[in-house]
């Protein structure tokens, strides 16, 4: 039996959000977006309960098995669940992926790019991760405007794991280096205080 403690679950802190692992009191609002048929549409398509609850239960044994996961997005101002952001790698997936799906009441306010600035920087400090990418689906224009603001670039099309295999997907993404040389011009072009 090991002595070690266990590893505490990261919390991390934006301007308006917080990004933590997803606990039970969640669910609720996972599965309402999963029946979104906005939110889903370049998604796979809407989800029934029972499987938004096998997505939920995966998504919080990945953090527990792997140590990594979309991080639960919570509104700082409402306290409310709004999406779900961060690190993916399901077995068979194309790479090491930062996905985000936001409910469509958190859509138009920035939260995607701000929720996927900070889940990328944990990211890159705590998995070893070389690069990143963004699985797209070619019509999701929204989601790409998401990964051009954070830097990525079209890398051509990929191939995702069964059943899903037949979807037309996109991989954008970036290296590590890549993501660190723009934050260093970003942070050096603010302006001192």
């Amino acid at each position: 039996m090991s002595d070690a403690m266990p590893k505490p679950e990261p919390v991390l802190e934006t301007e308006r959000l917080i990004l933590r692992p997803p606990c039970g009191d969640d669910f609720e609002a996972w599965a309402a977006t999963a029946r979104d048929e906005e939110v889903m549409r370049h998604l796979g398509g809407v989800k029934s309960r029972f499987d938004a609850w096998n997505h939920f239960t995966s998504a919080v044994g990945s953090w527990h098995v792997l140590g990594f996961h979309a991080f639960s997005v919570i509104e700082k101002r409402t306290g409310r669940w709004v999406g779900r952001v961060g690190p993916l790698h399901p077995d068979g997936w194309p790479g090491d992926e930062i996905g985000w799906t936001l409910a469509r009441e958190a859509w138009g306010k920035g939260y995607a790019t701000e929720a996927a600035t900070a889940a990328i920087d944990w990211t890159f400090a705590n998995l070893g991760w070389v690069r990143i990418i963004h699985c797209i689906a070619p019509a999701n224009t929204a989601s790409q405007a998401v990964a051009k603001r954070l830097g990525s670039i079209l890398q051509g099309p990929g191939h995702m794991p069964a059943p899903r295999d037949q979807d037309p997907i996109e991989i954008w993404g970036q290296t590590r280096k890549q993501w660190f040389l723009r934050h260093a011009a970003r942070t050096a072009s603010m302006p001192s205080q």
